[in-house]
Parts: structure tokens; sequence; C-alpha cells
């Protein structure tokens, strides 16, 4: 099974939500036909306005598309979507591609794709390396069978500029959680580093500006993200929220617990990621940790 070139052949996508909205934009884009699920009519609505057929379940996807790609926001939906009722297993059969490019465990990939190749079908989890707006420039780490990442690079080319064969299923979770852990850490002390720029008398903007212009070794794309948003105090259309973050990082932390280690650094930071959920900022980006700095030094001076 192939989906080389643009022909009008079916793609499926179920979770249209942010990163799949952009996938599905790109296969649009590209010619493809898609057929979409996804529980919220605002989704369903928005992929329907892109030109996307919409499927009543996940197990009609299955049904009508060889390929099919998942975007959810937790393991427990992409659990769902596949052994759920009216769900993949449904309608699967032998040959069938699912493509999972949600950030979820490494467990969560393994038991599925055994699910799965009960259909004689297969699975690939190959979550993305990329921001929204980056599309096109994704990079995939993909785990499960290397014929079958080979299959699909084409098809996912046309949203990411590479997925990139990393080992058996689960090993694509494992690269993403790494780099969530990261991800975590960047924006922690990014966050910290612009609040205490205020401390010691400096403006915040004059900070961001001369860094940000640097070339310095520790600029980054996140830093300049996560600092630009907090000079301007811009929490409330998250890029990407504080409810996510300690979702990712604390699967990232299990993994590590997993394998008998304890991820000091990443640890401390996520008591601060869970801290400002506790305040009810869950729903705001995670630059929102410059306001929970802010917090601390007060109580200090």
């Amino acid at each position: 099974m192939s989906l080389n070139g643009s022909e009008n052949k079916a793609v499926g996508l179920i979770g249209a939500g942010t990163m799949g909205g952009c996938i599905l934009s790109e296969l649009i884009k590209s010619g493809y036909h898609v057929i979409v699920y996804d529980s919220s009519e605002t989704a369903r609505k928005n992929a329907r306005e892109k030109g996307a057929e919409i499927a009543d379940t996940s197990g009609e996807v299955a049904e009508k598309a060889d390929i099919i790609f998942m975007s959810l926001p937790k393991p427990i939906n992409v659990v769902n979507v596949v052994n759920g009722k009216n769900g993949l297993m449904n309608k699967l059969t032998e040959g069938k591609i699912v493509v999972d490019t949600s950030t979820v465990d490494m467990e969560t990939s393994i038991q599925n794709a055994n699910t799965i190749a009960e259909k004689k079908a297969h699975y690939v989890d190959a979550p993305i390396l990329g921001r929204p707006d980056s599309v096109g420039n994704w990079l995939l780490p993909a785990g499960g069978e290397k014929e079958t990442v080979d299959q699909i690079r084409t098809l996912c080319k046309c949203f990411a500029k590479d997925i990139v064969y990393v080992g058996s299923h689960g090993m694509g979770n494992a690269f993403k959680l790494l780099n969530q852990l990261m991800f975590s850490v960047i924006n922690a002390v990014s966050a910290e580093v612009m609040t205490l720029a205020d401390s010691v008398g400096i403006n915040k903007k004059k900070f961001y500006d001369v860094i940000s212009q640097s070339g310095a070794a520790t600029v980054s794309g996140l830093f300049r993200e996560t600092a630009g948003r907090i000079v301007e105090g811009r929490y409330d259309d998250p890029t990407f929220t504080i409810d996510l973050l300690c979702k990712d990082a604390g699967l990232g932390i299990q993994m590590a617990k997993d394998a008998k280690v304890s991820p000091f650094i990443a640890s401390y930071v996520q008591t601060l990621n869970e801290t400002a959920k506790d305040k009810g900022l869950g729903s705001k980006d995670t630059s929102i940790l410059a306001e929970m700095f802010e917090q601390f030094y007060s109580k200090m001076a």
C-alpha cells in the first residue's frame, strides 16, 4: 500500500485540533481526500470548512481509509479511539496503517500495536517534534516496523520535513518525552530569568531584545517565544498549555522511573508546573510560570 503522489486517495485523521488541524491543512494542500473524525463540534466544523469529509465515528475512518493518523491530547484518548465502542478495531482490516502523532507513553503504543496486529494491520508511533507554526519543518521520530515507516514517508512529508525510524514500537514516544522534559526545563528557566531581570532593575523588554538578538549559545526558539510572551503578558492565547506540559513532563518522568532512574531537574520543574495548574492556570500558555516566579519573589522581599 502506498500513497505516492497526490492522487485523490483517502487518508484518515482522528483529532483535528491544533496539531491535527495543521496536518489536515497540509494533506489537503497536497491533494489528498481526508476523512476526519473529532469529538469536538468546533473541530469538525473547521475541518469541514477546510474541505475534509466528516465521519461519524473513528471506525468509519478506518473503514474508508488505508492510512489513519491520530492526533489526540492524552493516552486515554488514544486507547479509546483504538479499542472503544465504534473505534478503529471495529473496522480495521489487513494491511491498514495507523500512525499516532500524539504525545503518549511507550506502553500505550506497544499495547495498541499488539492489539492492531490482531487484525494484521500496522501501527507506528510518530509524535511531532515542532510547533504548530513550523508545520512542514516538523520531524517525526518513528517507532514500529521500518518497512511500515518507509511506506508512509511520502505522505508524512506533506506536513513534516522527514520521518526518522528510531526503533521498535514506543521508541518514537521515548524520543518525544525526553524532548518534552527539555522543553519543560527551558520554559521554566526562561520564565525565571525574565522575572529576575525585573528584580535586579533591568527592563524586561530591553533584556529580551538584547539577548534574543545576540549570538549567545543560550538563545533558542523556545526562549524567544517564552520570553516574548512574558514581555507582552500574553498568556491567554496559548501555543502550549500548562495542562499539556504537566501531562507530557509527567509521562517523561514516569518513563524515567520505569527505567529505575529519577530525573532531578525535570522533577523539580514539574512541581512548578503542577503548582501553576493547581492555581487554576492550566489553560494558560506555559510562559505563565513567570507570574509564579513574581509571586515567589514578592514573598521573599
